[in-house]
């Protein structure tokens, strides 16, 4: 698989879960998800660099729904 410049997998070939409170690989919005995948309908904003905000269960976690281009 061919990773882009930052390192990340483009989304439609692996969907990555980041645990809350981990550093963001993108900017862009993310959506949380359960302990399997399945998404919450639970959205947030985070800019690359910055944490994660912490999911509403435990065992959840965020998956980078739409990039976008933030400031560097």
């Amino acid at each position: 698989m061919t990773k882009t410049k930052d390192g990340v997998l483009p989304r439609s070939k692996i969907e990555v879960r980041m645990p809350p409170g981990a550093a963001a690989p993108r900017s862009g919005i993310y959506e949380q998800v359960g302990p399997r995948g399945g998404a919450t309908g639970t959205k947030a904003v985070s800019t690359a660099g910055k944490p994660l905000p912490p999911t509403s269960k435990a065992g959840q976690g965020w998956t980078l729904v739409v990039p976008t281009k933030g400031k560097k």
